[in-house]
């Protein structure tokens, strides 16, 4: 099950508990009224800051998902997908996740 964003005047976010590992997903073909407009995901890079864990990630043709553990409560991390398409796009989208305790 993957978690729901939240948003703000600075974007999406999520809690995450520093002893949690959980599993966050974008899916692109929702992103922007169908950013994807028919193409399809061909490669998907992740980029994490400094303080967390990325345990893995994986893909379909529409959407990306990375496991996160770790973190640090009272810390705020930003967290970057980068896409490639098979029609040649690509496009990065960021999300923050804000470490607390629950």
């Amino acid at each position: 099950m993957a978690t729901t964003f939240k948003y703000d005047a600075a974007g999406p976010w999520i809690a995450k508990d520093p002893n949690a590992v959980l599993d966050y997903q974008l899916n692109w073909d929702a992103i922007g009224d169908s950013w994807l407009n028919g193409d399809t995901i061909s490669a998907a890079t992740w980029t994490v800051a400094a303080g967390i864990t990325k345990d893995s990630d994986d893909r379909t043709t529409t959407t990306t998902r990375i496991w996160l553990s770790g973190g640090t409560a009272g810390q705020t991390y930003v967290v970057s997908c980068r896409i490639m398409t098979a029609g040649g796009r690509v496009e990065d989208r960021s999300f923050r996740i804000v470490c607390a305790e629950r």
